[in-house]
C-alpha cells in the first residue's frame, strides 16, 4: 500500500503533465513542472515506508564550508574550533508523517504573511516602512497560486489552492499570533513570509512549535537560518553572500583601503552590514566610521559631516531606497565625490526618482539578475506585467519562486505538513526559478549567485563575479574543525 502511494504521487505529477492538452501544458512552467526525479522518488518511498514510530532514513545535506566563506574572512580562522556549526543539515525526528490526508478539504490553503498594511510599531522604529515591498511580495505569490489553479490546482484531488493572507504589522507578538491563526484556525499546509528580520525570527519559532514549513523570500538577515529550525527555508540570497561579493570588489578588485558606512538604525541596517564590517577588518581594512540614522530622517548632515572628515575612498549605504537616495543627494551637495555603494533595496524606481542624475555610477548588491536570459523569467515578466500592469521586482520574483516551491512540495508530498517539509528539505537538485538557480545549503539557505548592479546609461546593468573578474579568497574544501591549526598567514589555495 505504501509503495502504491509513492507510485500514484509520481504518476500524478509526471503523468498529468505529459498527457495534458495545449492549455494545460502551461503547467510545465509552473511549480509542478519540476517533477519527481529519481532522487525525490526515493525520498518519497522512504517517507511512506516508515511507520508512525520511525524516522525515515533520509540523507542529510553536508557542507565542507559554511556559506562559501573565504578563509581569510572566517572568524577565528587562526585557531582550531572544538565544533563548527551549520555544516550538517538539521534532522526532523518528530511525528506527523503518518497522519493521513484529510478527505473533507475543499481548497488547499497556503499561508502568506508580509507587510501589506501600514501600521505604527516601536519594534520597527515607528511608522512602518516596508509595505511597498510586502505588496510586491504578495503580487508574486498570488500570481503563482493563480497559475497553479489555472492548470488544475492540487492535481491529486483537482481542487484549487487558496492563499490565506495575513499582515505583518511589525509587532513581534502579533506576527507570532498570525502564524498560530494560520496553522490552527485557517489550517494552512505551509507558509510564505516575511520581510522584517525581527518578525521573521519570531514567526519561525512559532512555526517550529506548530510544526509547519515556513519558506522566506524577503528577509536577507544572515542569522535567519542560523536558528537550526528544521522547518525553515529561504529562497533569496542573504546579506552575507551579497556582502562577501561587495567587499571582494572593494578590496580585492579596486584595492580600496578606507571605506565608510551609513545605515538605517534598525535590524535590517545593523545586520545587513555586519559581514561587511567583519570582512573589512579581517582583510586588513577596518571600517573607519559607521554612522546610523533613524527611519524617516530627511537631514543627514550630522552623519555626512563626520564621514566627510574621515578621508574616505568610498561610501556604503544600507537601508531603504528613500533614505539611500537622500543620503546620496546630500553627499553630492556637500562636495563628497566618493563612489557610492548600496544594498539591493536601492535598485528601485523610488531611488531613481529621488536621486535623479546623482544615481549615475551607483553600484548596488543584488540577490539576482532581473535581466537574465532565463526563459522562465521572460514568461514570468510577461505574465506579471499583464496581471498587474507593471514590471516585477526583487520581492515579487522571489515570492513567485517561493510560492511555486511550496506548491510543488504539496503536489509531491500530499496534504501532510511533515512530508511537505521533507520533500523541500531533501530535494537534491537546485530549484530552477525565475530568479535563477536556487541552491540550498545545509541550513536550507539559498547560496546561489549574487550580483552587482551599476547604474549606467539610464538603466541598471547587472554583473556577476565572473563578469567583473572579481577575485575571491581561498574557500577551503574541508571544515575548519578537521584541519590543523591555522598559522598567522592564510593558507594558499592548492595549485
Amino acid at each position: 500500500m505504501k509503495r502504491y502511494a509513492t507510485v500514484v504521487c509520481a504518476a500524478i505529477i509526471l503523468g498529468t503533465l505529459s498527457c495534458a492538452g495545449p492549455g494545460e501544458r502551461a503547467a510545465e512552467e509552473s511549480s509542478s513542472s519540476q517533477g519527481v526525479g529519481q532522487s525525490m522518488a526515493e525520498v518519497i518511498e522512504k517517507i511512506n515506508s516508515a511507520s508512525a514510530y520511525e524516522v525515515p532514513d533520509l540523507a542529510l545535506r553536508s557542507d565542507r564550508n559554511y556559506a562559501r566563506t573565504a578563509q581569510d574572512v572566517e572568524p577565528f580562522r587562526h585557531v582550531k574550533p572544538y565544533k563548527e556549526h551549520f555544516l550538517l543539515q538539521m534532522e526532523y525526528t518528530g511525528p506527523g508523517r503518518a497522519i493521513p490526508e484529510p478527505e473533507d478539504v475543499e481548497t488547499v490553503k497556503i499561508g502568506f504573511i508580509g507587510p501589506i498594511m501600514s501600521t505604527v510599531s516601536v519594534a520597527t522604529g515607528g511608522q512602518s516602512h516596508e509595505e511597498v515591498l510586502g505588496k510586491k511580495m504578495l503580487q508574486g505569490a498570488r500570481l503563482a497560486v493563480e497559475e497553479a489553479n489555472a492548470v488544475g490546482g492540487y492535481l491529486k484531488r483537482n481542487i484549487p489552492f487558496e492563499l490565506v493572507v495575513k499582515n505583518d504589522n511589525g509587532l513581534w507578538g502579533a506576527s507570532g499570533n498570525e502564524i498560530v491563526t494560520m496553522a490552527y484556525k485557517d489550517k494552512v499546509w505551509a507558509i510564505l513570509g516575511t520581510i522584517d528580520g525581527a518578525n521573521s525570527h519570531i514567526a519561525i519559532r512559532v512555526a517550529l512549535k506548530a510544526e509547519i514549513a515556513m519558506l522566506n523570500s524577503g528577509d536577507t538577515d544572515p542569522t535567519f537560518v542560523e536558528t537550526n529550525i528544521p522547518w525553515v527555508f529561504r529562497c533569496i540570497s542573504d546579506d552575507r553572500q551579497q556582502g562577501y561579493l561587495l567587499i571582494d570588489y572593494l578590496y580585492r578588485k579596486l584595492k580600496f583601503k578606507r571605506v565608510g558606512v551609513v545605515r538605517a538604525s534598525n535590524r535590517y541596517g545593523r545586520f545587513g552590514v555586519r559581514e561587511i564590517l567583519d570582512g573589512s577588518r579581517r582583510l586588513g581594512n577596518p571600517i573607519p566610521l559607521e554612522m546610523a540614522y533613524n527611519l524617516g530622517t530627511d537631514d543627514f548632515s550630522l552623519q555626512l559631516e563626520r564621514l566627510k572628515n574621515e578621508n574616505l575612498e568610498a561610501i556604503i549605504h544600507w537601508g531603504d531606497a528613500r533614505e539611500g537616495a537622500l543620503v546620496l543627494n546630500q553627499m553630492r551637495a556637500m562636495g563628497m565625490k566618493q563612489p557610492y555603494f548600496a544594498c539591493d533595496r536601492c535598485i528601485s524606481d523610488e531611488f531613481i526618482e529621488i536621486a535623479g542624475d546623482n544615481a549615475k555610477g551607483v553600484i548596488c548588491t543584488s540577490p539576482w539578475n532581473p535581466k537574465s536570459k532565463n526563459e522562465k523569467l521572460g514568461k514570468f515578466r510577461e505574465a506579471f506585467t499583464k496581471r498587474y500592469g507593471e514590471e516585477p521586482e526583487t520581492f515579487a520574483a522571489h515570492a513567485y519562486d517561493g510560492m511555486n516551491m511550496l506548491i510543488w512540495a504539496i503536489q509531491v508530498a500530499g496534504l501532510n505538513r511533515a512530508k511537505i517539509r521533507d520533500v523541500l528539505a531533501h530535494r537534491q537538485e537546485p530549484w530552477n526559478g525565475v530568479t535563477g538557480k536556487i541552491v540550498l545549503n545545509a541550513t536550507l539557505d539559498d547560496v546561489g549567485d549574487v550580483y552587482l548592479a551599476k547604474r549606467e546609461n539610464g538603466t541598471w546593468a547587472f554583473h556577476s563575479r565572473e563578469d567583473l573578474k572579481i577575485p575571491r579568497g581561498y574557500v577551503p574544501r574541508r571544515d575548519r574543525a578537521n584541519r590543523p591549526v591555522a598559522n598567522a598567514r592564510p593558507a594558499e589555495p592548492p595549485k
